[in-house]
């Protein structure tokens, strides 16, 4: 809202005769940038089924292959190691050869290779479908968050980057709702077999989705294919904010897969819960961390980036401790809802803020790198989950994992810029 004077000469004077009230122009989101959000949210979601999925059939898996714990764990952290690897190639490539035609490679990528791990006959072959499938989801996460801050308005941005987000919630909560009905009756096989579908998907992305212009402009400048790595640590500015990039994807990455991994294990062996009641628990926390991404992209576009995070963060150390004393079904349902909210709301925030702290020529290589290198470090979680909940207790590892959010807070108040509604170069 502002106001506009209307001024007449009286007299040889100026004086305001009349003031108006003029409102602003609604922002407005065009085809293509829906298209765009589209296609992100696609790539995500199927990311977020498998992955879900692959943490109900560690049972059934571990059975029929006679895996131990360990390995069992591993095939998580082998797919999110994979999904590093991902990240640096085909961040770097997505900014040299175009965000849509990687994007279509990085889907193909990761169903074909899901699908294989219906095919696994042991160990060994499983283990490496899951690290080359790894590759491919590596690629999704920069790609798509690129495309939707480079396509939505800036007033929009954080917005669109959380509706990349909820992508990966639509897919694990989709997991968590068929899986208990379709595990029992095609077997782990088959729930990989299904994996096949998102290859028919990346065709669809590719012809319903150009490139977006910013982008096509970055590649004709030609910087090199080691260019973009290099602008994450061109000077000393940068590289103290892409450590913190680093360290604040590391611990989302660690406390998501370490809490999401092993909370239907948690829910059956302390509680006695089965398939069915799990996947109801662990339902209700993904559609409580759906609501914290959704809120948390209208907070960071209205009180900025840093005030957003500092709060998720501080409700996450409170909520994680919370959950681990938590005995009562009620208590566990609307609990684990609100720790849903807090400890996975922040994933509206990163796609926003690394594209506005990095140019273009970099900004897929920024998210991919830093985020993946986040997921590397969180595929530890499940272990370090593990290890702990053997050693002492369920309860006492999640406990613990309330001190990480803290090392969050530190990070976010000292070394993360404010650049709500920067204009992207």
């Amino acid at each position: 809202m502002g106001v506009a004077a209307r001024e007449g000469s009286v007299g040889g004077k100026m004086d305001i005769a009349e003031q108006v009230t003029v409102t602003a122009p609604p922002v407005r989101v065009d085809a293509y940038a829906r298209r765009a959000l589209g296609a992100a949210m696609l790539g995500y979601a199927m990311d977020g089924f498998d992955l879900l999925i692959l943490g109900f059939m560690l049972k059934a898996i571990s059975a029929e292959l006679g895996l131990s714990a360990a390995e069992a764990g591993s095939l998580v952290t082998w797919t999110l190691g994979g999904a590093v690897g991902g990240g640096v190639l085909f961040g770097v490539l997505s900014d040299h050869v175009g965000r849509i035609r990687v994007l279509t490679w990085t889907i193909l990528i990761f169903a074909l290779f899901t699908g294989l791990c219906a095919l696994a006959t042991g160990y060994r072959d499983l283990l490496v479908y899951r690290t080359i499938a790894g590759l491919g989801l590596g690629g999704e996460f920069g790609i798509g968050m690129a495309l939707a801050a480079e396509t939505w308005p800036p007033q929009l941005r954080a917005r669109a980057s959380s509706y990349v987000g909820l992508g990966w919630q639509a897919g694990v909560l989709l997991a968590a709702l068929v899986t208990p009905v379709l595990l029992p009756a095609i077997g782990w096989r088959g729930m990989f077999a299904v994996g096949l579908v998102p290859a028919l998907v990346s065709f669809l992305v590719r012809r319903a989705v150009g490139e977006p212009e910013i982008a096509v402009r970055a590649q004709r400048s030609g910087t090199g294919w080691l260019a973009s790595l290099r602008l994450l640590v061109k000077d000393r500015a940068t590289a103290k904010v892409s450590f913190a990039m680093f360290v604040l994807c590391s611990v989302q990455n660690f406390g998501y897969f370490g809490l999401m991994i092993w909370l239907p294990s948690y829910l059956s062996t302390r509680f006695g819960y089965g398939l069915t009641q799990s996947a109801l628990w662990t339902g209700v926390t993904i559609l409580g961390m759906a609501a914290g991404i959704l809120l948390f992209g209208e907070l960071a576009d209205r009180i900025g980036r840093r005030p957003a995070f500092l709060a998720y963060q501080a409700g996450a150390v409170v909520m994680v401790l919370v959950y681990s004393q938590l005995t009562d079904p009620t208590a566990l349902l609307l609990g684990g809802a609100v720790m849903g909210l807090f400890v996975n709301g922040m994933l509206g925030g990163y796609g926003t803020l690394m594209s506005e702290l990095y140019p273009t020529a970099a900004r897929a290589t920024a998210q991919n790198v830093l985020f993946n290198l986040g997921r590397a470090v969180g595929g530890f979680g499940p272990v370090v989950v593990g290890s702990l909940a053997a050693a002492y207790s369920f309860s006492a590892a999640i406990a613990l994992l309330a001190t990480i959010y803290l090392l969050d807070m530190v990070v976010t108040a000292l070394l993360i810029p404010e650049r709500r509604g920067a204009v992207l170069d």
